[in-house]
């Protein structure tokens, strides 16, 4: 039997796609989790479980040695792609499929084309699928939510035993004792994590003793992306006319984008995928009416979830005056609490937003907040949050971490945009 030919036509048949998204690749990021949902393509949450890696966004030379090690980590037979827009996000994921066929039948249109960046390298292995839908949260092999970082965290940096482990040193811990001390990178690249944002923890035990979050990696001039949460925001600042409608849509969905980050965290991945689909079904002009029976469900049936709301309760208090005091805004500075409360005030806000999405009334940026606080190209809200996470980190058990980070979800595409750049610049 030719197992090289028989692991490859598996691989190439339904490709594992591990989605790695930068900064100011959240459009890209979108098309392909839209269009790997369609195709009924599985998506790997470590490389792993990846047959073919896709990098969704521009080219950022800052990040260019952690995608390498992603590459890495991935077992043969194995395929990568480069998609720097959105519309070239099919021939891609074509490429790469071709890319995984076995040689004497991959056809011709398997090359990559010049902007998909792909190769390939196969070997006898094979890999065990691991897919879950459970319905409660808690229960898809997510459940211990600091656990992405370690091997697959690829933050880099630091001494490494074999198999990527970061090597333990020695410190005092915050009761005076002395404890192994680890060095744990969370990011670039995870599952459900904001696009290139790198947080480097120093745990002692299972707790965060201190935090430091890198700067977020940006582009080249010619290449900087404008925010695709804050698009509206940035054109209505320009003086373009923006309908409300148009705004309170993109901000709704970005909601649901950050409900469904977090929802994964969690381990709750049906009601994730619900809340990707009311997403796309905004982004893609869906009436108001046809779209708010199953927003109301959708909010209703998290909003009251006692297993969700158990497993996200105390963690990350942050008060409304202490958010406001560290310069944040937005749902994280109303909702004043804690991880339950940040998510509760996302569904708060999309059912106030539900009968607003044809409104024609024109944007005023001074008046409408942008999905994460109030739109100020010189502050963006998503600095604030990122300046915050240490502050919220610092105490909490790593099985915590990643709850508190996709509750706040910053966007790092705030921080590349066309308009932030050209701010800095001055």
């Amino acid at each position: 039997m030719d197992l090289t030919g028989l692991t490859l036509r598996v691989a190439a048949a339904r490709p594992h796609v591990l989605l790695a998204a930068v900064p100011g690749g959240t459009a890209v990021r979108l098309a392909a989790e839209r269009l790997l949902r369609a195709r009924d393509w599985p998506r790997a949450s470590t490389p792993a479980q990846a047959d073919l890696l896709l990098v969704a966004g521009p080219d950022l030379p800052e990040l260019r040695t952690p995608l390498e090690r992603l590459w890495r980590d991935m077992p043969a037979p194995r395929a990568r792609v480069h998609a720097r827009t959105a519309d070239e996000v099919e021939d891609a994921l074509n490429a790469g499929r071709g890319l995984l066929g076995p040689p004497a039948v991959r056809p011709a249109s398997a090359a990559p084309p010049a902007d998909a960046g792909g190769h390939r390298e196969g070997d006898h292995g094979a890999r065990e699928r691991h897919e879950g839908d459970d319905q409660t949260p808690g229960h898809d092999g997510h459940g211990d939510h600091g656990g992405h970082g370690g091997h697959d965290g690829h933050g880099g940096g630091q001494t490494e035993m074999p198999g990527g482990l970061p090597m333990a040193g020695q410190g005092a811990d915050r009761d005076g004792l002395t404890l192994d001390q680890l060095h744990l990178p969370l990011g670039p690249f995870l599952a459900d994590w904001p696009a290139g944002l790198t947080v480097r923890l120093v745990l002692q035990g299972d707790v965060v003793q201190r935090v430091d979050v890198d700067e977020p990696a940006r582009p080249f001039d010619d290449a900087a992306a404008e925010a695709f949460w804050v698009h509206p925001w940035l054109r209505a600042a320009s003086g373009e006319p923006v309908p409300v409608g148009e705004a309170v849509r993109r901000r709704a969905a970005a909601h649901l984008d950050s409900l469904g980050r977090l929802l994964a965290v969690a381990g709750w991945p049906a009601e994730a995928v619900r809340a990707r689909r009311l997403r796309d079904d905004l982004l893609y002009g869906a009436p108001g009416a046809a779209v708010a029976p199953r927003l109301e469900r959708f909010t209703r049936r998290v909003g009251r979830s006692r297993t969700l709301a158990w497993l996200t309760r105390g963690i990350g208090v942050v008060t409304a005056q202490k958010a406001r005091e560290a310069g944040v805004g937005g749902p994280a500075a109303r909702a004043g609490g804690d991880v339950t409360s940040r998510y509760r005030q996302w569904l708060a806000d999309i059912r106030r937003d539900l009968p607003r999405l044809e409104d024609p009334a024109p944007l005023d940026v001074a008046v409408e907040d942008s999905p994460r606080g109030p739109w100020s190209a010189e502050h963006p809200p998503s600095a604030a949050l990122i300046a915050l996470l240490p502050r919220l980190l610092e105490g909490a058990e790593l099985a915590a971490a990643r709850l508190v980070v996709a509750s706040l979800d910053p966007d790092p595409d705030e921080l590349v945009s066309r308009g932030v750049v050209e701010v800095a610049r001055g």
